[in-house]
């Protein structure tokens, strides 16, 4: 059972502006060994969302300092420049409205929880999400 602590937010690592989805994502997961997607919601580039792993299961997104069961995780499409190395922030505008919307809502659930990027997470060594999550959402407060 995930006992939520934080919010941790992921880019899918994919070139600016190529369009996937979370049965991407869950096909890419199960390739490396997963029974299912790692993360609880996928943002589209067009600002839609899908879910993945209910809020109460366990993820497979950020296993350092046992953050899989310590967090709900919201990954968003992109994340690479459109060369597919470069990490880059890509999220549309659409994607930055969903993604506060998320944070807003997952707190409303289950308290303050602070937010951080993946890469804040001590043993990270990835860009990832490619911009700097924590005070992005600073703003909002627990409804």
């Amino acid at each position: 059972m995930n006992i939520p602590e934080r919010i941790i937010i992921h880019c899918s690592a994919t070139p600016e502006g190529r369009d996937f989805r979370a049965a991407d994502i869950d096909r890419w997961h199960r390739a490396r060994g997963f029974r299912k997607i790692g993360y609880h919601y996928v943002v589209n580039i067009d600002g839609t969302y899908q879910r993945g792993r209910a809020d109460n299961e366990v993820g497979a997104h950020c296993p350092q300092q046992s953050m899989n069961r310590r967090s709900i995780s919201i990954c968003y499409i992109g994340g690479l420049a459109s060369d597919g190395k470069t990490p880059k922030d890509t999220r549309t505008e659409a994607q930055k409205r969903t993604l506060r919307t998320l944070v807003a809502t997952i707190r409303s659930r289950y308290g303050n929880l602070p937010v951080c990027g993946h890469r804040d997470i001590p043993g990270v060594a990835k860009a990832c999400p490619c911009y700097d999550a924590a005070p992005e959402y600073n703003d909002l407060k627990k409804s």
